[in-house]
């Protein structure tokens, strides 16, 4: 209720803050106001704790680093104008721009924003590698960098303010596509010294806009960065946009109200765009809709999956019939993976036969020999298993959030059909993360976005040095084979060699079955048909460089 009646609100506050200073009508007329609605918390506009979608996504509007993606996951400069690195993959040396300044801030010299060097760069590269103010930590494991001795090495330096070097511990292919993330944006080192803790609600990027207001949990409202080093292909300034406004309304039927009101000018995730009553059941618009708003849709780097804790030290694990590989393999078997997108999900999505998602383009998926709906062959391997028909078997538990009961309620249908008696645990979603973070639950749903566009991200999950809770191996997976394969990932430089390593790590998976790939998921939008120059990629990050309306 709270969110709600703030909701009402935004629309009077952004007149307030748009008609101040004498601004005259025809002004106001012409300038750019983009709105829409985060369902999520933003908790920081620091890039180090830029972790969560909802802070990433605020951080790309505030910030820069040297390399950025396109909509097609390619690397591309950004603040680094080129870079090389050496033969043997230790060595990353980037030339940066000469062009790009900090937004003002009175901490700069007449409190004009000053040019961004190098030095800045070691500055911000340094912050992540303290576990009391960055969750970056493991991402930065593999620059050669000791930031406790100070005998130590310094894989992190400036030649001079326009050149920065980076040395690697090892080689470590996909280190580009990690500086990419947000967490490597730049940050001024006066600033951040200067406000401490305090600059996570305080943030001087380089990024498109800058920050005028943020109300947690309330509005955050952004403005141009007139001094912004982008231009378009005809030499315009960008962004296009005067201003954007976000609420947090936490219901997505209000949100969903709004939009219809006119009031926002996007809804973003499937969560948001009210399926039901936009969609038809193959994922396009329904003709009342399109006729008013424009659907985008991509390939998503997401996977949704079922996981089982199969970690033979535990108590909870030494009598559970999910132990069995061939019990994991019938239910791989026994779900109708295209029901699940087709019906629970409106066609938006693609039917998961594997782990890495298609728009990785990690190998040839022609070779992989995933899983399809068999229940035959699953009614078989529970006959082999000794549990015939079922029978003798106990009751599986699938815990989840309510979010995605839907989902579970399918799988059940389903698993019920062929005989796996099966029931449905719903958690809050704090408790339900730490339970599955720290082996409490036997079957979960869950999902992982990837953080980088690199295959080797999604294959983290299964390296058994990765073990949750320390690290994202939440299924306790653990062969040795698979281990040498990933580990070879990290060092190999040849993209073919890569690729064949990736299709024996995920035929492996397969074969072992301690996850059942739902599906790969989409990108969703929904935009006013005034707006224009929205893209979407397959990181589903938010960039209104060249948004109009």
């Amino acid at each position: 209720m709270k969110r709600t009646i703030y909701a009402l609100s935004i629309l009077s506050t952004i007149v307030v803050l748009l008609s101040g200073c004498g601004t005259s009508h025809d002004q106001q007329e012409s300038r750019q106001v983009f709105r829409f609605n985060e369902l999520g918390d933003v908790t920081s506009l620091d890039p180090a704790m830029s972790g969560s979608f909802e802070n990433n996504w605020a951080v790309n509007q505030l910030f820069n680093g040297l390399v950025e993606m396109d909509d097609e996951l390619n690397v591309k400069q950004c603040i680094a104008t080129h870079w090389s690195i050496s033969d043997d993959g230790l060595k990353y040396t980037f030339s940066l721009r000469q062009d790009v300044y900090f937004h003002d801030d009175p901490q700069f010299p007449s409190g004009k924003g000053r040019k961004v060097n190098a030095h800045d760069f070691v500055f911000s590269f340094q912050r992540l590698f303290d576990r009391k103010l960055s969750n970056a930590t493991s991402l930065v494991d593999v620059i050669n960098y000791e930031p406790v001795e100070a005998e130590g090495p310094n894989g992190i330096s400036a030649l001079n303010d326009s050149t920065l070097v980076i040395e690697l511990k090892r080689p470590f292919k996909p280190f580009l596509s990690i500086l990419t993330m947000k967490y490597f944006s730049v940050v001024p080192i006066e600033v951040v010294q200067f406000y401490g803790d305090g600059f996570k609600s305080h943030p001087i990027g380089t990024g498109p806009f800058k920050l005028k207001t943020w109300l947690e949990d309330t509005r955050l409202d952004l403005e141009r960065n007139p001094n912004y080093f982008k231009k378009d292909e005809t030499g315009k300034s960008l962004p296009y946009l005067d201003f954007v406004s976000v609420s947090f309304i936490d219901d997505p039927d209000a949100a969903f109200l709004q939009f219809l009101a006119g009031d926002l000018d996007m809804l973003s995730g499937i969560d948001a765009v009210n399926k039901e009553k936009t969609m038809q059941s193959d994922g396009q618009l329904k003709p009342e809709m399109a006729s008013k708003y424009n659907l985008l849709s991509a390939e998503f780097l997401k996977t949704d999956y079922l996981g089982f804790n199969i970690d033979p030290n535990s108590e909870l694990v030494k009598n559970n019939p999910l132990r069995l590989k061939l019990v994991r393999q019938a239910i791989n078997y026994a779900i109708n993976r295209d029901n699940i997108v087709r019906f629970r999900r409106n066609n938006l999505g693609t039917p998961a036969t594997g782990f890495i998602p298609p728009s990785m383009k990690a190998y040839d998926r022609s070779l992989l020999k995933g899983f399809t709906y068999d229940p035959d062959k699953a009614r078989e391997l529970l006959d082999m298993a000794n549990y015939p028909g079922g029978k003798g078997l106990p009751t599986i538990t699938i815990t989840t959030t309510g979010s995605y009961l839907d989902i579970a309620e399918e799988v059940r249908h389903q698993l019920n059909e062929i005989g796996i008696p099966t029931e449905i645990e719903i958690m809050m979603a704090g408790a339900f993360a730490s339970s599955v973070a720290e082996g409490k639950v036997m079957c979960f749903r869950k999902s992982w976005i990837g953080d980088y566009p690199d295959p080797e991200n999604f294959m983290s999950l299964f390296y058994s040095k990765h073990f949750s809770p320390g690290g994202s191996n939440y299924t306790h997976f653990s062969h040795s084979e698979f281990d040498r394969l990933y580990e070879r990932s990290l060092t190999e430089q040849s993209d073919s060699a890569r690729s064949d390593l990736f299709l024996r790590m995920e035929q492996i998976l397969v074969d072992e079955a301690p996850v059942v790939p739902l599906y790969y998921d989409q990108v969703v939008r929904l935009v006013q048909k005034r707006v224009t120059g929205m893209t979407i990629d397959p990181t589903n990050m938010i960039n209104l460089e060249r948004v109009k309306k």
